[in-house]
């Protein structure tokens, strides 16, 4: 006999705000794996704020979905079947080394991320044009929303822990 579904506080964290919906799932790992972008809330306090709120309730398996939702179970069903995807779910700590592509000279061109197991980053470094390392932390940013670790894309950027720190160290404070 399967488990029975419960009633879950999930969050499309977008940067500058977010959409939040109910969800009833058998568990939480079911929900990131059907919507992409999505985290389950399971902090007390935040669950209990949202209890009597009129939040959009939605079944995991329904064929439709509301707005927003809709669209992250679509970018979630194409992600599924590409190389990578979910590799770096479920990891304590997972490095990465991603370049950014739209740099010009007053932005970095890559970024060494230490990210942590519910996607938000515990530590960065800016790697400019000029050679220029910059060291972050979390008290420095005032966004930090989770990063999709089922995402196949991220997969290719991983590197070893010993790459990172090697970054890290000759990186300076931003300060």
């Amino acid at each position: 006999m399967s488990e029975p579904k419960q009633r879950f506080l999930v969050l499309h964290d977008y940067g500058m705000g977010g959409l939040w919906w109910w969800i009833h799932a058998r568990s939480a790992r079911r929900i990131v794996e059907t919507f992409a972008e999505v985290e389950v809330v399971e902090d007390p306090e935040i669950v209990a704020r949202f209890a009597d709120d009129s939040l959009t309730e939605v079944d995991i398996d329904a064929a439709d979905m509301p707005p927003g939702l809709d669209g992250l179970r679509q970018q979630r069903d194409a992600q599924r079947s590409r190389p990578g995807f979910g590799a770096l779910a479920g990891r304590e700590v997972v490095f990465l080394r991603r370049p950014w592509e739209e740099a010009d000279d007053t932005e970095p061109t890559v970024y060494f991320e230490e990210i942590g197991p519910d996607g938000r980053r515990l530590r960065q470094v800016e790697v400019y044009r000029d050679g220029t390392a910059i060291k972050t932390g979390p008290d420095d940013w005032p966004l930090n929303p989770p990063i999709d670790l089922h995402d196949p894309e991220l997969a290719p950027w991983e590197i070893g822990p010993d790459d990172f720190e090697q970054v890290w160290r000759r990186a300076r404070s931003e300060s």
